[in-house]
């Protein structure tokens, strides 16, 4: 286990030195020191967790989980069930005491953990002050992977689970056997409360065979190919205009999309 230490110099030294969470909005991932901050802990985390990682995005989960499924089903010749889990309320849920006892078991020096203790601690959630960061914000995203990587190797290491994967809040097992999934299913509403003082979120508990269609990250993934959620699909056409077109077409070459494609511009020549 990597343990950092004599980094404070080179976080303070840096501009936009994550003086508060409210500084730090979209377009800002690509700066050196919000790279720099997340380099420290991002070789720990396991490879199949996507959310704010370096080549790590939602496509990229897609595209895994789509793996996972022809593994699984030995391409498509046998049956795949796919456990399906979120967080409850994860975000306000987030105890700070047990984030900095996370943060302590990599990084050493104290005049870090002086500054990210006080990034943790200037957000309350639910009236309380030891709990819970704030939505949408960058450090919240690295701070929610630290939190859920003992999720993560809990999965990975303790239940032997092969075939999983995480994209914020939203997890995935895949696996041939209902039995199993279901006893996965309790053993992780022990663990969440016991260890992270989180609960699954009990009305998005669902274990679904992939030849109904596996909903995940805006796609439905079928046996042979992926389409995308007729929801996601609905806003889409709600919201089209010239402007907006080419950032839908980019959005659907990830998917089965020819006729959706062909409706998008008609609808925009119209």
């Amino acid at each position: 286990m990597h343990v950092f230490s004599n980094l404070f110099e080179r976080i303070a030294s840096l501009e936009n030195l994550y003086l508060s969470f409210n500084k730090f909005k979209k377009g800002k991932r690509d700066k050196p020191d919000a790279q720099l901050f997340e380099r420290f802990f991002d070789k720990a985390f396991i490879y199949d967790s996507y959310s704010c990682r370096l080549n790590k995005g939602t496509h990229r989960a897609v595209d895994r989980l789509e793996k996972f499924t022809r593994i699984v089903s030995q391409n498509y010749t046998r049956p795949c069930l796919a456990l399906k889990c979120d967080i409850k309320k994860f975000f306000a849920s987030v105890d700070h005491q047990i984030l900095i006892q996370l943060i302590n078991k990599k990084v050493r020096n104290k005049d870090i953990l002086w500054l990210v203790k006080e990034i943790i601690q200037s957000f309350n959630s639910r009236g309380k002050a030891d709990i819970g960061l704030p939505l949408g914000n960058l450090t919240s995203q690295l701070f929610a992977n630290i939190y859920l990587d003992e999720l993560d190797q809990f999965i990975k290491h303790k239940l032997k689970i092969k075939y999983y994967l995480r994209y914020g809040d939203d997890f995935i097992i895949l696996d041939t056997d209902k039995n199993k999934l279901e006893k996965i299913i309790l053993q992780l509403s022990d663990f969440l409360p016991s260890n992270l003082k989180l609960t699954l979120h009990p009305s998005k508990i669902i274990i679904r065979k992939l030849r109904q269609g596996i909903d995940f990250l805006g796609y439905i993934v079928l046996p042979h190919y992926r389409v995308l959620r007729t929801k996601t699909k609905k806003r889409m056409m709600r919201r089209l205009n010239q402007t907006n077109l080419p950032s839908y077409l980019g959005l659907i070459k990830h998917c089965d999309s020819y006729r959706l494609k062909k409706q998008l511009i008609n609808k925009v020549r119209i």
